[in-house]
């Protein structure tokens, strides 16, 4: 395996690293002060920080824009492994992803329409998605069925003449608070009779058809990620067009096999970005602290967290390339214990680095004044986030298993 960059790479990554630098790090405290000047609730979650909008349009202008796709007419036409250093690149901002119309999950939903999305379809949502006018959600996980095992999803969308009737609830749906977040995909069973792995369907509702609330928007320890959040949203005798499922009835569960493989791989890659910066802050912070006389960078302690943090990033960064060079020569499905073994690693090893970065800036880690407390929170949800770590190991062991299953 050849995990070298690219000409090509090289150079996106020295423009995007020069864009990060010069106007995604400096306005980090803008976009949050901005933020906090919509005092009035309603505010915060209608309106978009103006900064936002800035940004997108210069990452734009710079081709900095959907790199995301791999071999595709919409994007850069980078596969996984040459997307990664750039993704990586991304997630040292919470800000980032989406000033390069790289945001979860949009890029998930982007995926689904362009693969399996049809022409009338495309034209109304993916164009727009990826122009980036408008945003989107994905509805999948339901308060009251263990929703990590897509087949115990109950919503129901059934046919009736030239419609589905979608009824359920959703929640944890990213962005559905977003004032530009215009339609969610939603999975639901549409034949509860038929073979289990083809009972489930997905489905485009946009957010202003009638029978549609967002109920509330829910919090991660204490952030609301407003104006974008989390929502729990109601579906009540949902009327869409028949035109509106995607691909095909019964397809829900292969769609999403399909969307969430990238998915997770995205999340890694941003993931080890993160982890990059907090080493960074740390390395930064105890040699400039002092601490009974002495740097804090003299002692024996933080120079092992600093060694462990970095072999913690090497090992799980070659464990992301080789699952997204999997990705690229075999498929998503041929990768999958892959997959789902760097799901399970990337978010851990990314909380022990933060974590030691919080603690050599003390008080000032658990704060706003620094990142990492917004890093240590994502990167903690994302051991939930399109899978826990049990569901990817149980995985991991019966794929294990099956190397070494006696022939009958």
């Amino acid at each position: 395996m050849d995990f070298s960059y690219s000409e090509k790479v090289v150079r996106l990554q020295e423009r995007l690293t020069e864009f990060m630098e010069t106007y995604v790090y400096p306005n980090e405290a803008v976009y949050a002060a901005q933020l906090k000047a919509l005092t009035d609730e309603s505010r915060r979650w209608s309106s978009i920080p103006p900064i936002v909008e800035e940004l997108k349009a210069k990452a734009k202008e710079q081709g900095l824009w959907n790199l995301f796709l791999p071999d595709s007419e919409y994007g850069a036409g980078l596969t996984n492994l040459e997307y990664a250093p750039l993704c990586e690149t991304m997630g040292r901002s919470i800000i980032a992803p989406e000033i390069f119309n790289c945001n979860a999950p949009d890029t998930g939903n982007i995926e689904v329409l362009a693969r399996y999305g049809s022409d009338e379809q495309k034209e109304k949502w993916l164009h727009p998605l990826l122009a980036g006018d408008i945003r989107s959600c994905f509805a999948m996980t339901e308060p009251d069925v263990a929703s990590s095992d897509a087949t115990n999803i109950r919503a129901s969308i059934v046919r009736d003449g030239d419609e589905y009737i979608v009824n359920g609830r959703k929640w944890w749906s990213t962005g559905a608070g977003d004032p530009r977040c215009k339609v969610a995909i939603v999975m639901g069973r549409t034949n509860p009779e038929a073979p289990r792995h083809e009972q489930q369907s997905m489905i485009l509702v946009p957010l202003d058809t009638p029978g549609v609330r967002v109920t509330r928007m829910l919090s991660v320890f204490g952030y609301d990620h407003a104006p974008h959040g989390h929502g729990e949203i109601a579906f009540d005798n949902v009327r869409v067009p028949a035109s509106h499922i995607i691909w095909g009835e019964g397809k829900g569960f292969a769609i999403a096999q399909g969307r969430l493989g990238p998915g997770r791989i995205h999340h890694c890659m941003r993931l080890l970005g993160a982890a990059e910066r907090a080493l960074e802050l740390l390395c930064k912070r105890v040699q400039s602290r002092l601490a009974f006389g002495h740097p804090l960078a003299s002692q024996g302690v933080i120079q092992d967290w600093i060694a462990q943090s970095r072999i913690d990033i090497e090992q799980a960064r070659l464990l992301t390339l080789k699952a997204a060079y999997l990705m690229d020569t075999v498929g998503n499905r041929a990768a999958r214990t892959e997959i789902a073994m760097i799901k399970a690693v990337a978010p851990t090893i990314a909380l022990r680095v933060i974590d030691r970065a919080i603690q050599a800036h003390g008080a000032a880690g658990v704060s706003d004044d620094y990142p990492l407390a917004a890093f240590w929170a994502n990167a903690r949800t994302l051991r939930i986030a399109d899978g826990p770590d049990e569901v990817h190991r149980m995985q991991i062991a019966r794929d294990e298993l099956r190397k070494y299953r006696e022939a009958p």
